[in-house]
């Protein structure tokens, strides 16, 4: 069974411009600096779970730290 999720991913910090590049176009990316912190907020379709550790593992290298991974739902493909 293939199921596809939606995904909303929070940062401590900001993207460099070209890591945001390896995103497909359909994730929507949004930076907030509430002056204390900058949090940055992607979200988008992942394929599967191996999607997401592959999407996981790129954040890691980045360095940003990792607040939060909530999934907005499922629907089987």
């Amino acid at each position: 069974m293939h199921e596809t999720a939606v995904y909303c991913i929070r940062c401590q910090g900001a993207f460099d411009e070209s890591w945001l590049q390896h995103l497909d176009a359909d994730w929507t990316i949004q930076c907030n600096d509430d002056h204390t912190a900058v949090i940055t907020t992607i979200t988008g379709v992942v394929c599967d779970q191996a999607a997401l550790i592959g999407l996981l593992s790129s954040l890691y290298d980045v360095g940003l730290p990792l607040l939060q991974v909530e999934c907005l739902g499922t629907t089987a493909g």
